[in-house]
């Protein structure tokens, strides 16, 4: 009797164990997340934590399709073969529903390509390339943050009204600093048919040599900078350009640079009075960026930068198209995709049908030091709408499909 008893236990037990294991996978909507990591952690931790709260809010609530939502993350080393290589162990080997993230622009590009090539939705979070979404567009890629297009586009208009003639351009040399530029020389040429362009400094990304790049942009003798540089890059040129005095008597137009992640480490040698997009967290009043900063504040006991609204808008884009959609089915997200309406910390946007690309905006504003730190100040919120080009510019620029 006692032997049939232990038996009895151990089928029960072992039943038990089989509903534990094979639970999981069928309450749980997994997407794959990508991400440089290691190469770009300023960005990418607060990016990390965005992602987790929205994580966390929509299973608090419930979860979507009456599941829990899963993200699975890997590091891609900011290598566009890293890349790939974990979009493919994580679309076979996890079986994601889909993929999100990416931060260098050519990182983004290799996902993309891996997404149209394997027939898997890509959501590009960070990569700021056209290319994504116009030139190398594909059906099965959209993109969170507004377009290097769309952030010089909102810049154009201030530097314009410097009425500069000689300007100099300093920028990481890839495609991200490259399309920046580009973008930067034909909106200002058409505005100002006149101005000159006196040097261009294409450094290689994270490895900036200050010193002779200073040197070349004041040799130049501008009237003004126009800086793509960020990160660990930006804190050498600021640096460098002080002690020589480069920014002096120079207005500066940088791209990026209000953002908390490249402007805090800076601290008191912030620069002062460029022209800058970014997010002043500190001092936007709306609803939905004081919602937003409560709960960071309350999960994380510390402020969110840029990179936590993208995070959290991130998911909250994936949560919004999968239930809008109803499935997990890559076509039917594809659609709900299409004309998506989301609310995020920086406001309403829409994911664009004509070329895959969110309205999502930004904040251009001047830089400035208080309390030894730096903050941007007499801002204006730029909706991302406003900076596109005309639709039948899209349709020449984007493949059909």
């Amino acid at each position: 009797m006692r032997a049939t008893l232990t038996l009895t236990r151990m089928i029960l037990a072992g039943l038990t164990l089989g509903l534990t294991v094979s639970a999981p996978a069928q309450e749980v909507i997994k997407i794959g997340e990508i991400n440089s990591y290691k190469a770009q952690p300023a960005f990418l931790e607060p990016y990390k934590r965005g992602w987790e709260m929205a994580v966390d809010e929509i299973n608090a609530q419930g979860g979507l399709l009456g599941k829990k939502l899963e993200v699975v993350s890997r590091d891609d080393n900011g290598t566009p073969g890293d890349s790939v290589r974990v979009a493919e162990e994580l679309v076979t080997g996890e079986n994601v529903v889909l993929l999100f993230g990416g931060f260098l622009s050519n990182t983004g590009l290799a996902l993309s390509d891996y997404a149209k090539q394997h027939h898997v939705l890509y959501l590009a979070a960070e990569p700021l390339t056209d290319k994504i979404v116009w030139q190398e567009g594909n059906h099965y890629t959209y993109r969170l943050r507004p377009s290097t297009y769309m952030q010089v586009a909102m810049l154009v208009p201030e530097a314009v009204k410097l009425k500069k003639k000689r300007w100099a351009l300093v920028y990481p040399n890839y495609e991200y600093g490259q399309s920046a530029v580009a973008t930067f020389k034909k909106l200002m040429k058409e505005a100002q048919p006149d101005i000159e362009f006196v040097s261009e400094q294409a450094t290689p990304l994270g490895k900036l040599e200050a010193g002779p790049v200073v040197q070349a942009l004041s040799d130049a003798k501008p009237d003004a900078l126009f800086n793509v540089l960020f990160g660990a890059d930006l804190g050498k040129l600021v640096r460098e350009g002080n002690t020589r005095g480069l920014f002096e008597g120079r207005d500066v137009v940088s791209l990026l640079t209000g953002e908390p992640e490249y402007l805090d480490p800076l601290g008191a040698e912030a620069p002062v009075g460029w022209i800058v997009t970014g997010y002043p967290w500190y001092a936007i009043n709306t609803p939905e960026n004081t919602r937003f900063l409560e709960a960071y504040r309350k999960k994380y006991n510390d402020y969110p930068r840029l990179g936590s609204v993208v995070g959290y808008a991130s998911v909250m884009s994936i949560a919004a198209a999968l239930k809008k959609a109803g499935s997990v089915d890559t076509e039917k997200l594809i659609t709900a995709f299409r004309g998506l309406e989301v609310n995020t910390p920086l406001g309403h946007i829409v994911y664009r049908p004509q070329d895959n690309q969110s309205t999502m905006g930004t904040y251009v504003g001047r830089t400035a030091v208080r309390d030894g730190k730096g903050v941007m100040v007499n801002f204006t919120f730029i909706d991302g709408a406003s900076v596109q080009p005309s639709d039948a510019e899209v349709k020449k620029l984007r493949p059909a499909e």
